[in-house]
């Protein structure tokens, strides 16, 4: 196989997300307790989770667009508070500006540069990602040569908007790509769906759900170039 591009999912592939939205869920919530009193303190986990709910049936054109579901999920809350659109309106933007700071501060795994110094030289590197990180914000960047968000696109994978983006932005064919993810469904099956190469990056030694396998598995990055090669010598 001619392989020419490879495609990377960025959560749980190339960094641990926990950390960093644990981070920034802090420092949102700190921030709103703080100038925006009595929005978020009426709310456990499960009454929060019901309220988030309600927002994507009214709007459920968000389901691809995470950032502007965050801003609308702080503007309602603040709302529901008595405070005026104008002050949540406002707030919602302080509060998420403060909640992406931080989401964007991850920390690679630790064999991630040397893995994607080792590719670049050889491959054309993209992102493709249903979440808001924005990988030239991070160590990473300077190996990507493009980088597609759901909320670009309008549409996340395992649509295959997600996957043909990459495709008309390289020029080749599915057949050339090979995509590395942590998500059976949105990476492995979405990419397998239009004829790409896929490498499930299993960190957590997950069992494989049903349905059919990628064409790799690893366990950790320094196995993907020859998850890679055993891929372009099949």
């Amino acid at each position: 196989m001619d392989i020419k591009v490879i495609t990377f999912d960025l959560d749980n592939t190339l960094w641990d997300v926990e950390p960093a939205l644990l981070r920034a869920e802090k420092v949102q919530q700190d921030w709103l307790r703080q100038h925006r009193p009595g929005a978020v303190e009426a709310y456990d986990h499960d009454g929060l989770w019901e309220f988030k709910k309600a927002i994507w049936k009214r709007y459920p054109q968000l389901r691809h667009h995470v950032s502007k579901f965050r801003i609308q999920t702080l503007y309602e809350l603040q709302v529901a508070a008595g405070y005026s659109e104008q002050e949540s309106r406002s707030g919602a933007e302080q509060a998420f500006a403060l909640f992406l700071e931080q989401r964007q501060q991850v920390q690679l795994y630790a064999e991630a540069l040397s893995v994607l110094d080792t590719l670049s030289s050889r491959f054309t590197l993209g992102a493709l990602t249903n979440g808001n990180a924005d990988v030239y914000k991070t160590d990473a960047g300077d190996y990507f040569d493009f980088a597609f968000l759901a909320e670009d696109i309008g549409l996340g994978k395992p649509h295959p908007d997600m996957f043909h983006a990459a495709l008309q932005r390289t020029g080749v064919e599915p057949c050339n790509v090979v995509h590395v993810g942590d998500d059976p469904e949105h990476d492995i099956a979405g990419a397998r769906a239009v004829g790409m190469h896929t490498v499930w990056m299993n960190a957590r030694e997950k069992t494989w759900p049903n349905g059919p396998p990628p064409s790799r598995e690893i366990s950790n990055l320094q196995q993907l170039p020859q998850a890679i090669a055993e891929i372009a010598a099949d």
